[in-house]
């Protein structure tokens, strides 16, 4: 495990002086340099022992940069909205752009450290912690984001002398919080912490930096030299490239387009009874009180007209309207093309007691954007396991997630372009985008088996459904989507 020294290095005023005006310097110019590239965010995280001069420190990045491009992050613990959403939402959705740097204080790292500070810390949960937060920075890595992490230390007996100085005088007295003064007698097993944190999540491409803590010059100085050492840095990706899913987790056998049965039709008398029955049923779910603690995530991928919109529609007439929001997906804007891939997904994610609809998703990554060559392969190709770590944490967090491909075969979805020429209520539906994709149909098929053979997982697969009869596809998904609701309310 990664030992945290106990000495108590000091600089002099007369020492540091010099260093700070030179560091200064450079650390605008290496800001500003940043900034002019946009092709990198910089997140600095900032942890260590309680007292130990970590909100001064902010300030005092605040005060050498230019604080117009500094984003300061400070996350109290989770609160009733935030607990009920994924633990790592609320530091996706505040991500900064590209050429901005973030300053993070109540990082992502909370959880572990306070697991590892137990008395008897779990093992099993200290390595899945350790775990999500290794695939989160590796994830930010290879998107954009670089992660240099700050821990600042001092000695014990340091770390009670300031704070007991800081007390003695009523102007910097309220520098001292509650958790401050409790330091002192926990302080090896928040030390030991703070080490097997640090041992368990430090890489290369997200690397932990000690900070002297006990001189103020010296901490500044270190501080400034690290953050330095970041900007001038060139982005580190994870040294081992993230694989495709684990075969173990993958559902078995993977649905695919090749050998879909096409046939299922309804008949209108049929179709007329059912739709209101899974509408109703739909409907009294919803207003369950059960469901008030349930979060869900609907996603409708399939071929240009397969009937995502027309059924979309029939779920959210059984939907109170405060209760969903329905997403359609296209083209990343100009903000979300500066931030990770999965960003603007995370953003959309529904509280406890809400429905989130989206028509197209975070797919289009190994869809559109592999057929079109909007990606490079090597993004495409990682992200078949950010995905589904992305869609474990929905899961762990609660989240009902359902996933549809509606599927219409070749012939079909001509006749249906063919009809939306000739109609005048159609007609905009119909554009030379749709024509060009469907040039692409054995692309799209072989992007579209990929997807399912690496992202259909026993806790989230994909329901493939037949869609040459809408009807049919419009009640296989009601149906679908109430018996899961039925099955996470843990209703009979």
């Amino acid at each position: 495990m990664f030992e945290l020294a106990e000495s108590d290095p000091e600089l002099s005023k007369e020492e540091a002086g010099p260093l700070e005006d030179e560091l200064r310097t450079a650390l605008l110019k290496a800001q500003y340099a940043r900034l002019q590239q946009k092709n990198c965010a910089l997140l600095i995280v900032i942890a260590g022992i309680d007292g130990a001069g970590k909100g001064a420190t902010v300030c005092m990045l605040n005060e050498w940069m230019d604080a117009r491009h500094i984003h300061t992050l400070a996350f109290d613990p989770p609160s009733a909205s935030e607990q009920g959403r994924p633990w790592l939402w609320r530091y996706w959705k505040n991500l900064p752009a590209k050429g901005k740097t973030g300053i993070v204080f109540g990082s992502w790292y909370r959880p572990l450290l306070q697991e590892a500070a137990r008395k008897k810390p779990r093992q099993k949960r200290l390595l899945a912690l350790s775990r999500a937060v290794r695939e989160f920075e590796s994830t930010l890595a290879q998107n954009g984001v670089q992660v240099v992490k700050l821990w600042y230390h001092l000695s014990r007996q340091a770390q009670s002398d300031r704070t007991e100085k800081l007390l003695s005088d009523p102007d910097t007295a309220w520098q001292v919080r509650p958790e401050d003064l409790k330091v002192k007698k926990k302080f090896p097993r928040l030390r030991d912490a703070g080490a097997l944190a640090i041992s368990l999540t430090h890489e290369a491409h997200a690397p932990w930096a000690v900070i002297p803590a006990a001189d103020t010059q010296m901490r500044e100085i270190s501080t400034g030299q690290v953050i330095l050492a970041a900007l001038r840095k060139r982005r580190i990706a994870p040294r081992q490239p993230i694989s495709q899913a684990d075969t173990a987790t993958l559902e078995s056998p993977a649905p695919s387009l090749d050998n879909l049965d096409y046939s299922a039709r309804l008949g209108e008398d049929e179709y007329d009874k059912l739709l209101p029955e899974w509408q109703g049923r739909l409907a009294r779910l919803v207003r369950h009180k059960k469901f008030a603690q349930t979060p869900v995530v609907l996603v409708f991928e399939g071929q240009d007209a397969a009937g995502k919109g027309g059924t979309i529609r029939r779920i959210t007439h059984a939907l109170d309207p405060r209760q969903f929001r329905a997403i359609p997906i296209s083209a990343p804007s100009t903000e979300e093309l500066t931030r990770p891939y999965l960003w603007r997904f995370w953003r959309d994610l529904p509280a406890p007691g809400h429905i989130s609809i989206f028509d197209r998703s975070w797919y289009g990554r190994v869809l559109v954007e592999r057929v079109e060559k909007y990606a490079t392969e090597t993004e495409w190709q990682r992200a078949y396991e950010e995905i589904n770590q992305f869609e474990s944490q929905l899961l762990a967090s609660g989240t009902v997630v359902l996933k549809f491909w509606l599927a219409i075969s070749k012939e079909e979805q001509l006749e249906r372009f063919r009809a939306r020429e000739d109609s005048p209520f159609k007609s905009f539906k119909i554009t030379p985008e749709d024509w060009r994709n469907r040039k692409q149909w054995d692309a799209y098929t072989k992007a579209t088996n990929d997807m399912f053979k690496y992202t259909s997982t026993q806790a989230c697969p994909w329901h493939v459904v037949s869609a040459n009869d809408k009807p049919h596809a419009r009640v296989a998904v009601l149906q679908q989507v109430v018996k899961a609701l039925e099955n996470a309310l843990d209703l009979d």
